[in-house]
Parts: C-alpha cells; sequence; structure tokens
C-alpha cells in the first residue's frame, strides 16, 4: 500500500514539475508574439520543447494508468484506503493538494494557450494582410511601369 501511495505521489510531482515547465514555455511563446519583432526561430523551438514536455506527462501518464494500474486497482485501493483512513490520512491529504494543484496548473495552462492561439492568429491575419498590400503594391507599379513605358 505504501509503495502505491508512493507511486502517484511520484507520478503527481512529475506532472507538477512538467505543468510548471509548460507554463514557463507558455510565457515565453506570449513574449515572443508581443514583441515588435516576431522571431519565428524561437516560436518553433519553443513549440518542440512543450511537445517534449507534453509526451514526458503523456509517458508519466500511461505508466500510472497502465494495466496494473488499473481503474479496478483504484477501486481495490480506495477501499483499503478506506478500511485504513487514520493510517493513510497524512498520505492522503498530501495527494489530495497535490491532484488540487495539479488541476489548478492545468487550467493555468489551457487559459496560457487559449491567449497565446488568440496572440498567434492576430500576427498571422497582420501578415497575411501585410503579404496582401505588398501584392497590390507591387501590381500598382507593374502596371505604372507598363503604362509609362507605353508596353500597356
Amino acid at each position: 500500500m505504501e509503495n502505491q501511495l508512493t507511486i502517484l505521489s511520484e507520478s503527481l510531482d512529475k506532472k507538477l514539475e512538467v505543468l510548471q515547465k509548460i507554463r514557463e514555455y507558455n510565457k515565453h511563446q506570449e513574449e515572443i508574439f508581443s514583441a515588435e519583432e516576431v522571431d519565428m526561430s524561437l516560436f518553433d523551438d519553443a513549440v518542440e520543447e512543450k511537445q517534449r514536455l507534453i509526451d514526458e506527462v503523456e509517458a508519466t501518464l500511461s505508466y500510472t494508468m497502465s494495466p496494473i494500474h488499473s481503474e479496478a486497482y483504484f477501486v481495490k485501493l480506495a477501499k483499503e484506503l478506506e478500511g485504513n483512513r487514520e493510517r493513510y490520512a497524512s498520505q492522503i491529504k498530501e495527494l489530495q493538494a497535490k491532484v488540487a494543484k495539479v488541476t489548478e496548473l492545468s487550467v493555468s495552462v489551457q487559459a496560457q494557450e487559449a491567449r497565446n492561439k488568440k496572440l498567434i492568429e492576430n500576427y498571422f491575419a497582420k501578415e497575411r494582410a501585410n503579404i496582401g498590400q505588398r501584392r497590390k503594391n507591387a501590381k500598382s507599379a507593374f502596371d505604372y511601369y507598363k503604362s509609362m513605358s507605353g508596353a500597356g
């Protein structure tokens, strides 16, 4: 029982660590797209690193939720804990606090992701508008050149 609780606790610690790192990368992405000049290579690097961290969280989850740690396993664990609530009270309380922190961080990361998505969409919309304007300018210059050279 102690071993299972330790595994759950370590899994939650790992998730917290990775979520905090993802939060930092989200802040970095926000800085990139809030800057006057956007450096897409920095953005690409941040996305790659964030993907590595997400893969890490998924690997942690898959370990914790492996067949050995199936739903039936957690039901059995819950019954064992329920029968010995006093014995495991401090560990239960610690796990509950960690789950609350993971949930809080997850919500925070999702909010950051939504804000960053909006920043990125705005950046690309502005870039598309700039490209359109450059095309119009080039066409106008070409039309002017044609009319002045008598080719039109």
